[in-house]
C-alpha cells in the first residue's frame, strides 16, 4: 500500500503518478434526464458543474466541437469549480476537418464568409489564413482557464476520413502550431494509423513533436471502420477515451449520435483495462481516463467504477 495513496474526487496515485477518471460530457441532455447522478435541484449549468466537480476532478467538454465558447463562460466554469479542477477541451470542428455550422462562428468570422457559404449547412474550412483566425479565437476563448492552471489538453479528434498520409502528418503539426503552446492531444478514427506495420512510427512522430496519443476504446468490426485499443504514451500525459462498445449503432448515421455510445461496460471490461492503464501510466505523470459513453448515466457509473477497481487492484498487490 505504499505506493498507493487513495485521494478525493476519483483521482488515485499510483507511485509517481497521478490516475483521474471522469467522462467526456456533464451536459449531455441524457444523463440530466436520467435522474441517476445530479440531484433535482441541480437546474442549472452551474449548480450541475458544482455538483459534478464534488464527484470527479476532470471533465473534458465536448460542446467546444459545435462552437467556440466564449471567454465570459470558459470564466465561469472556472469559478464554479476547484482550485485542482482540470478541463479537457475538444477542438472546434473547424480545425479538424469537420464540416461546421456557419451559424456557430463568432459573427466576426462568419462575415469574412461569402453570403452565399453563410447560408449553408455545413461548410468545410480549407483556407490556412481563415484557419489561423478561427485557432486564435478558439485560444482566446481559453485564457480564463490557462490563467487558472485549469487547462488539461485540448483533444483534436480527427474524423474517419482523416486517413494515414504524409500530408496528414503535416496537418498535425500545423494544428500544434495553431495552438501556440498549448498542449494538444491527436485521437484518429481511421485504422490506416495504427496498423501492426505503421502504429510504431505514427507514436515516434507524436513523440518527437510532444504530441500526446490518446487511446480509445470503441466497437471493432475486423476492418479500418474503427482504431483498436493501443495503450501508448507520446509525452507526459496518457489520455484514454472510452467510447463503449455499441457494435450495432456505432456506424449508423441516421440515429441520434448519443444512442451510438448507449453502453455500460462491465466490471470484467473495466479490469481489463486496468494494467494497461497502469503501465502506460507509469510513463507520464498523469493518466486521464475518460468515459464517452455518454448515454444516460453510463459514463458517470463507469468512471467511479474504474477509479474503485484501480484502488482495489492494488490494494491486493
Amino acid at each position: 500500500m505504499d505506493s498507493l495513496r487513495a485521494l478525493t474526487a476519483n483521482i488515485v496515485m499510483i507511485e509517481y503518478t497521478m490516475i483521474y477518471t471522469g467522462t467526456c460530457s456533464w451536459t449531455e441532455k441524457t444523463l440530466i434526464q436520467s435522474g441517476e447522478f445530479y440531484p433535482k435541484e441541480a437546474r442549472t449549468a452551474e449548480a450541475r458543474l458544482k455538483y459534478y466537480a464534488e464527484h470527479f476532478s476532470t471533465v473534458e467538454v465536448d460542446s467546444s466541437y459545435y462552437a467556440i465558447p466564449d471567454k465570459s463562460i470558459t470564466a465561469l466554469w472556472s469559478d464554479w469549480t476547484p482550485k485542482n479542477f482540470v478541463f479537457h477541451i475538444k477542438a472546434y470542428g473547424a480545425l479538424t476537418g469537420h464540416g461546421i455550422k456557419p451559424k456557430t462562428l463568432p459573427i466576426e468570422i462568419a462575415t469574412l464568409f461569402p453570403k452565399k457559404d453563410r447560408e449553408k449547412k455545413y461548410v468545410y474550412i480549407k483556407e490556412a489564413d481563415l484557419l489561423k483566425i478561427i485557432a486564435e479565437k478558439f485560444w482566446d476563448s481559453l485564457r480564463p482557464l490557462v490563467k487558472e492552471n485549469k487547462l488539461g489538453i485540448l483533444v483534436f479528434q480527427f474524423p474517419p476520413w482523416f486517413q494515414y498520409r504524409i500530408a496528414n502528418l503535416d496537418y498535425i503539426l500545423q494544428c500544434k502550431e495553431l495552438m501556440k503552446g498549448l498542449p494538444i492531444a491527436v485521437e484518429f478514427r481511421h485504422g490506416s494509423w495504427l496498423t501492426h506495420e505503421r502504429a510504431g512510427s505514427i507514436f515516434s512522430f507524436l513523440r518527437k513533436h510532444r504530441i500526446s496519443y490518446i487511446g480509445a476504446d470503441e466497437p471493432q468490426y475486423g476492418s479500418l471502420a474503427t482504431i483498436p485499443f493501443i495503450p501508448e504514451v507520446t509525452s507526459d500525459v496518457a489520455y484514454f477515451r472510452f467510447h463503449g462498445r455499441n457494435k450495432e449503432n456505432w456506424l449508423r448515421r441516421e440515429i441520434e449520435t448519443s444512442f451510438r455510445y448507449d453502453y455500460l461496460y462491465s466490471d470484467d471490461e473495466l479490469k481489463e483495462f486496468i494494467e494497461q492503464i497502469l503501465d502506460v501510466g507509469r510513463n507520464a505523470k498523469k493518466a486521464y481516463a475518460m468515459f464517452n459513453n455518454c448515454h444516460g448515466a453510463s459514463a458517470v457509473r463507469n468512471a467511479r467504477r474504474l477509479k474503485e477497481l484501480i484502488v482495489q487492484e492494488k490494494a491486493d498487490d
